[in-house]
């Protein structure tokens, strides 16, 4: 069963479409100045309805889609969407109400909806919402980049969307698909403590993907790009080689076809980076949102074993495991000024776990209190104007071993292992408690040294057993940044980019299996 839907490039942002013309252009018009009226205007009736507290979102997204196959160019898509939603806080329960028509008479009808279903609500409402004293904020935060990608001419993407297929099929590829998409997130907020924020960033996510057949078999393999998405411009597409990486990719699908099976054994492992980051997210980033641990989110994979008995006590892995939340990473997909309770998250990072111990939960307004604590850590997102801003997750990552140590040394202290490269197949339980993954390259470790290519694996582990056998990692050296672009919770589903840091692991006596199917001949 799958924890989270990080599995496809679409975000829910992409092909948004323009839901009302008219709305738009409204939206498209609105200066600071009239923002901020229209803020007031949703403030004011919030808190003339008898609400504690109420906060104001506009937003705008812009998004674009392209996919090369085979040398020609497969799909081509835009998409343009705005609105606003405003929150209410009435006798401690929630409500909320959208609309993609931002102006003023629109915006009170949706403060009375807001409020009427609060008051529909309270009924069910176990326990009441006590938001902690929220600080006052009036910022700017501008994601930093080199390149727009929504400046970029189309045709330039497309001819370097060309190059990148031609060098895969060149290298020996029957097929190759290249996409690239890109997101413009612009956010308006303001809330009845005083803060108004204004935010801008844009997420630039490739992804590759080539596959080679043989053709006397049958058989084919694939071997996704490792090129992460990233909170980036089109800088980033501009310096990474994508052409040379297509290439590789070839050439190690078609050693794939070649690579011997493996053995199902236990064997030391250890994980590059790139494969590592989805571990991370599954077992570490999911279970640690405090959402998730009261049992308000039970979807895409359940609850968690991590409940709030556990926080300080838990020794969820080796001393070697630093897990660290941040919004402020250089490249990150969570990384912004504030999060969508407008509560700064710049300046803000904090430790999930600390030398192998679980120290903190990720938490929105108003959960910190029901687990002891004074206050928030910025971890809330809504994917869209028309949601409302729930716990996710920021970038959460491991951090570097600050004693030297490279890929090589950790690969020259084990007899018999695997070193496995790049995300591929994952499943979680319910608790969170076991897990499967397998990866795009896998190489024979013999006696400290890298050997040939191996196939059809996955690893399987329990969190908490897991993370304890890890007893080597790599230097800040060998860190990557890894992550998804569209990680799925909540019921209706929201969508949220995350990026996770992390560098080479060793683990011992890792549970390995033999993935290929025995019914096909």
């Amino acid at each position: 069963m799958g924890g989270c839907a990080c599995a496809t490039l679409m975000p829910s942002t992409l092909f948004l479409g323009q839901r009302n013309a008219a709305a738009q252009e409204i939206a498209d018009k609105l200066d600071l100045p009239a923002k901020i009226a229209l803020a007031g205007v949703a403030l004011d009736t919030a808190k003339t309805g008898g609400a504690s507290y109420a906060d104001f979102r506009l937003c705008r997204y812009q998004t674009e889609y392209l996919e090369v196959k085979e040398q020609r160019l497969e799909e081509s898509s835009t998409g343009l969407s705005a609105g606003f939603g405003v929150r209410v806080l009435l006798d401690g329960t929630w409500g909320y109400a959208s609309s993609p028509l931002a102006t003023e008479d629109e915006v009170r009808r949706a403060v009375l909806r807001a409020l009427e279903v609060a008051k529909a609500s309270q009924p069910l409402q176990l326990r009441k919402f006590v938001l902690e004293d929220l600080p006052v904020y009036n910022d700017r935060w501008d994601m930093p980049m080199k390149a727009d990608p929504f400046v970029v001419p189309v045709d330039q993407k497309i001819a370097k969307m060309m190059a990148i297929n031609e060098s895969a099929l060149k290298a020996g590829a029957d097929y190759a698909t290249i996409a690239f998409a890109f997101v413009r997130e612009e956010k308006f907020f303001a809330s009845s403590v005083g803060s108004q924020i204004i935010q801008t960033r844009v997420r630039t996510m490739p992804e590759t993907e080539v596959t080679v057949i043989d053709k006397s078999t049958g058989k084919f393999a694939t071997r996704a790009g490792l090129a992460p998405p990233r909170g980036s411009g089109y800088d980033y597409l501009q310096d990474f080689d994508f052409v040379g990486e297509a290439a590789k990719a070839a050439e190690q699908a078609r050693e794939k076809l070649k690579a011997k099976p493996v053995a199902p054994d236990d064997y030391d492992l250890v994980l590059d980076p790139t494969n590592l980051w989805l571990t991370i997210h599954e077992s570490v980033g999911h279970p640690t949102e405090l959402d998730r641990a009261l049992g308000w989110e039970a979807n895409f994979a359940g609850t968690t074993f991590c409940t709030p008995d556990k926080l300080g006590k838990l020794k969820y892995g080796s001393k070697l495991m630093n897990i660290v939340a941040d919004r402020s990473q250089e490249g990150g997909l969570s990384t912004v000024g504030y999060d969508d309770d407008g509560v700064r998250s710049v300046g803000a990072e904090f430790p999930i776990i600390k030398d192998g111990v679980f120290v903190n939960y990720q938490m929105a307004i108003g959960q910190a209190q029901l687990i002891g604590q004074k206050t928030s850590n910025g971890c809330a997102f809504a994917d869209g104007w028309s949601s409302f801003p729930i716990q996710r997750m920021p970038n959460v990552s491991l951090a570097p071993n600050p004693q030297k140590c490279s890929l090589d040394d950790l690969i020259a202290d084990v007899k018999r292992g695997i070193y496995i490269v790049g995300n591929g197949s994952w499943s979680i339980d319910q608790q969170r408690h076991n897990f499967q993954f397998g990866g795009q390259l896998f190489y024979e470790i013999k006696n400290g040294k890298l050997g040939g290519m191996l196939r059809d694996v996955a690893y399987q582990g329990s969190t908490v057993e897991f993370w304890n056998a890890m007893d080597g990692i790599g230097d800040a050296s060998t860190y990557f940044l890894g992550g998804a672009p569209n990680c799925g919770k909540g019921q209706p589903e929201q969508t949220a980019p995350v990026s996770h840091g992390a560098v080479p692991a060793r683990f011992r006596r890792i549970t390995v299996l033999n993935t290929e199917r025995k019914d096909i001949a």
